[in-house]
């Protein structure tokens, strides 16, 4: 299984209405495994992480208003990739590993930036 990365906007009833994005061929945010081995990983909270960590528990509804520090967060996961790759457990490679979450941060990091364009959210399940 693969974790999905979503655009949605709130409906004015509250329900979400997940939108098609152009070029949304690959979606993934990593494997469902990764909800606790990488983005909840202790050592990306430790990075000062609050978003991609809750992921451990359940399901990430971010919020359009929360998407630029959303965005602020990824950046700073991107800035620190190695480290990352490095702190977090992996079955492969650092290299490997390295490369893998570099690709999801992409598709998050677009997605959060098509929703910031539309006024909308990112969901990730």
């Amino acid at each position: 299984m693969s974790l999905l990365v979503e655009v949605f906007v709130r409906e004015p009833d509250g329900e979400i209405r997940i939108l098609d994005v152009p070029d949304a061929g690959y979606r993934s945010g990593g494997f469902e495994s990764w909800r606790t081995t990488v983005w909840g990983h202790e050592f990306v909270r430790a990075l000062g992480a609050r978003f991609l960590p809750l992921l451990a528990e359940d399901d990430l509804y971010v919020e359009a208003g929360d998407v630029p520090e959303f965005l602020r967060e990824v950046g700073l996961l991107r800035t620190r990739l190695d480290a990352v790759a490095h702190g977090t457990a992996r079955p492969r490679t650092v290299a490997e590993h390295r490369h893998r979450i570099e690709t999801r941060l992409r598709i998050i990091e677009e997605s959060a930036r098509k929703a910031l364009e539309i006024g909308g959210g990112v969901l990730i399940w």
